[in-house]
């Protein structure tokens, strides 16, 4: 067996699929599919991570060992397969997919409703190969919805240092953290999820995604983290020991100029605020030349870090900036609890009304940026558009009556940027400006070599 569970590529796919090549029109040899975002929950989308999957999937050549497991399960399972064409791809192609895939460079940010990657074949006898590894290539969704949902909240957080903070530029890379990675589905989902954040942000705890920006997109390191406490290691010194651990992290941590956080909400997160880090230990974190970044983990977020900033500010004090908004001295918050995209807006909206400026808040965010999302979330789609034949290409097209908003694209299809740098999605051989899908995949040549860079240049608001 196979030292990975999805090491057949061939068992990548749906039951159905299996049947499907006995059911196209007889004399069809060609067959063009798309993938788009029919709308949703944003506007655009950031279109990325489909080198991954390609990178991750189609490095490896298909073998007959592959396709004996393949049709020993599906004759197990009830579904015909068709071994002698899968055996060609072997015989013929060397173990290599005869495909040519198309998308959009990875990065951009694309009104919805556009054509984002297109899928052929290039062997007339494999006309159908390209749907049926139709879910394979469309779980591009979650890196791009990932991607799409961290950049809409990059603009709102944005948005509140324009108006509140001095170092917006220098600011903004870490507003957002990753939290991720143990409410992510499994490793995979944590790996690419996380990487798709780090499209915007630069701020971490989701380590896998630091591997799959390096093995994918060829960065060296994507994000950064700094020291800081759980529960755990707070509590595990007992209640009445509290205060002892705080100063063990200031000891391990407050070194000059460096930043570590610490959980402080394990018993009463006031108390720890006001006595704890505002009293007893305040003279040994000023004089240690460090940022203490405290973490309340727990109850409302907005009213809870809106009181934390105030005993924080009374105790350590506040410097003005030039936009009248007040800084903390020494410490600054990040809000782990209950972050989501309406949450980050209330509480900046409740800290700016305060006084305070943005730039005394990070947030870090797991289940709602990793996994609070679907596919239908965007309404990500693959579609056949058109078929061949003998010899003539058709337009495929379904316009459903009980739901217009699934009607879907007919022809062969590119994606253009206009005169005006607008995109727009129209037939191959249409003169409606740049074309924007370059080829990426071709009968077993990986031609995605998008560095994170650059992708990252692209996304930026």
């Amino acid at each position: 067996m196979p030292d990975r569970l999805t090491a057949n590529l061939l068992l990548n796919t749906d039951s159905y699929k299996a049947s499907h090549y006995l059911q196209y029109p007889p004399g069809a040899d060609g067959m063009f599919g798309y993938i788009e975002s029919r709308g949703g929950a944003y506007a655009e989308t950031v279109w990325f991570g489909l080198q991954a999957i390609l990178h991750e999937y189609l490095a490896t050549p298909v073998t007959h060992a592959m396709i004996d497991e393949a049709a020993a399960l599906f004759a197990a399972h009830g579904e015909p397969f068709a071994e002698r064409a899968f055996r060609r791809i072997v015989d013929v192609h060397g173990g290599w997919l005869p495909l040519e895939i198309r998308a959009a460079p990875e990065g951009l940010v694309i009104p919805t409703h556009n054509v984002l990657a297109t899928i052929e074949s290039t062997d007339p006898e494999l006309f159908w190969l390209g749907s049926y590894l139709e879910s394979l290539w469309l779980r591009v969704w979650y890196p791009a919805t990932v991607a799409t949902r961290s950049r809409a909240i990059k603009a709102t957080i944005r948005a509140a240092l324009i108006r509140s903070a001095d170092d917006v530029d220098g600011q903004l890379p870490f507003k957002l953290h990753d939290f991720g990675a143990r409410g992510a589905s499994s490793s995979e989902t944590a790996a690419l999820g996380g990487m798709a954040h780090l499209v915007n942000f630069r701020g971490t705890d989701t380590v896998l995604a630091l591997v799959a920006a390096r093995r994918y997109y060829d960065e060296p390191m994507a994000g950064f983290s700094i020291p800081a406490a759980e529960h755990s290691t707070i509590t595990a010194w007992g209640r009445d020991s509290e205060l002892a651990a705080y100063r063990n992290m200031l000891a391990r941590f407050g070194n000059p100029g460096a930043i570590f956080a610490c959980v402080s909400d394990s018993y009463d997160i006031y108390h720890a605020v006001d006595a704890m880090w505002g009293e007893a230990l305040r003279d040994a974190v000023i004089q240690s030349g460090a940022t203490l970044v405290i973490r309340p983990d727990s109850g409302d977020p907005a009213t809870v870090v809106l009181r934390c900033a105030e005993l924080l500010a009374a105790r350590f004090g506040t410097t003005t900036n030039r936009k009248g908004y007040k800084v903390l001295n020494h410490v600054r918050l990040i809000q782990g609890d209950g972050v989501n995209e309406a949450s980050i807006r209330h509480v900046l909206d409740t800290l700016l009304t305060a006084g305070y400026s943005a730039d005394n808040l990070a947030f870090g965010m797991g289940g709602a940026l990793l996994q609070d999302m679907n596919r239908d979330t965007l309404r990500w789609a693959l579609k056949t558009s058109a078929i061949r034949v003998d010899g003539e290409w058709r337009d495929v097209y379904k316009a459903p009556v009980t739901d217009p908003g699934k009607t879907s694209k007919p022809g062969r299809l590119m994606l253009f940027r206009d005169a005006h740098g607008h995109y727009v999605t129209g037939g191959v051989d249409a003169a409606l400006g740049e074309p924007l899908l370059r080829t990426v995949y071709r009968n077993g040549e990986l031609l995605a070599n998008d560095r994170f860079a650059a992708v990252r240049e692209r996304a930026a608001l």
